[in-house]
């Protein structure tokens, strides 16, 4: 019987960063999930039980694979309360787990996400201590069982976590910069490029060296979850641990240590490049790339052609603004004369100062760094005019 109940498919929601929904409804798709629908922020889709295990260990771009379980409408915090206390707790944890509720809240009667989470929070309790005097303790940092409440328009949806920590949290990074950019975003990007796992790469202003790890992880089919030892869905009652390990050893049995392809890292400051060895060196990714110490203004290109990625600095602790748009013209002027014939993407939440750079950008493609909307900005550096090229090109058709 639980074999079979394994098997069947069940709907789940994958939440992501903004602008990540096609690329993770992408991810999804190939692992075979089924009904995959992109929205805001969040990709919907149906599986079986290995897929869940399969999503949260290879997805990318995800930040939490969640499991609804119950939707229902609440007008007022009574009817809220009894809809959730008339939900049997007993499915989903014991008297000795610990739980954490996290809501979020928009255009409905209630205001406040954290007085919802607390009324749903005192409904589960108080059918436990009504049942056997006692209760399961709240634990907002490492809970048995996450839920997740989101109410829109005072529907509310009810959802497992069985992520649990957040998935951008690989377990790969020891040594970190100030403002180190967030795993999926880096992995985001780089799938968002079009990087074939062929061409040569390069992140001139690498800082701890996140764009290199997930580059590495991408081009040697690594997966994401393999740096992680626990899982949200480990501590629920229907956990599988033979069918986990499963999963584990196929996508273990799938990773590409062969592929030949170079990836270049370099950054002005050595104590960022240092921390961008550590991080691989842990990883086990260290013999895969090549980091050292270099101003970009006198970088020049380590192959014939490429793919060059970079996050430069947006200014807030740069200084004065003269400063942050002589950085960014420095990007541009290395671009046009040491960089033709490579692809050039560059992340910034500097719009002002990404003028600067003197380029005219193929893409531009919208993001948020956190709170910061951002544009990932394509620049192809031919070599000579683009007219030029675009004569040769017509001539060989």
């Amino acid at each position: 019987m639980a074999a079979k109940k394994a098997s069947q498919d069940f709907n789940m929601t994958a939440i992501t960063l903004a602008g990540l929904e096609e690329v993770l409804a992408q991810e999804l798709s190939d692992l075979g999930a089924k009904f995959v629908k992109p929205g805001v922020r969040a990709v919907t889709f149906s599986g079986n039980q290995y897929l869940l295990y399969q999503a949260n260990l290879c997805c990318r771009t995800a930040i939490r694979i969640l499991k609804p379980f119950a939707q229902f409408k609440a007008r007022d915090e009574k009817e809220l309360y009894l809809k959730v206390r008339e939900r049997d707790w007993d499915e989903f944890m014991t008297l000795d787990s610990t739980f954490a509720i996290n809501a979020v809240v928009s255009r409905s009667t209630f205001e406040h996400s954290l007085y919802v989470a607390q009324l749903t929070k005192d409904a589960i309790v108080d059918q436990f201590r009504e049942k056997t005097g006692r209760r399961p303790n709240i634990d907002v940092t490492t809970p048995d069982v996450r839920l997740h409440l989101h109410m829109h328009e005072n529907i509310v949806t009810l959802a497992l976590d069985s992520s649990g920590d957040s998935l951008h949290r690989r377990g790969y990074r020891q040594q970190t910069n100030v403002a180190p950019l967030n795993e999926v975003l880096a992995a985001g990007i780089l799938l968002l490029s079009g990087w074939d796992k062929k061409t040569a790469l390069y992140d001139p202003m690498c800082g701890s060296g996140t764009f290199l790890t997930e580059a590495a992880m991408l081009a040697h089919n690594i997966v994401p979850g393999v740096y992680r030892k626990d899982f949200g869905f480990m501590r629920w009652p229907d956990y599988d641990e033979a069918m986990f390990h499963k999963v584990y050893q196929a996508v273990l049995a799938q990773e590409d240590p062969d592929n030949p392809v170079e990836i270049y890292g370099s950054d002005i400051d050595p104590d960022f490049v240092e921390a961008a060895f550590q991080n691989l060196e842990y990883a086990e990714l260290d013999q895969y790339v090549r980091v050292k110490e270099v101003d970009f203004k006198v970088a020049s290109k380590p192959e014939e052609k490429g793919l060059l990625i970079m996050n430069p600095p947006y200014g807030e602790r740069i200084g004065d603004e003269r400063e942050i748009n002589g950085l960014y013209k420095m990007i541009g002027d290395t671009l046009k004369t040491n960089f033709q014939n490579w692809d050039a993407f560059v992340f910034t939440g500097n719009l002002e100062a990404a003028k600067h750079i003197g380029l005219k950008p193929s893409r531009r493609i919208p993001l948020y760094n956190g709170p910061i909307e951002c544009r990932l900005f394509k620049y192809e550096l031919y070599g000579g005019s683009r007219r030029e090229k675009e004569h040769l090109v017509g001539e060989e058709e």
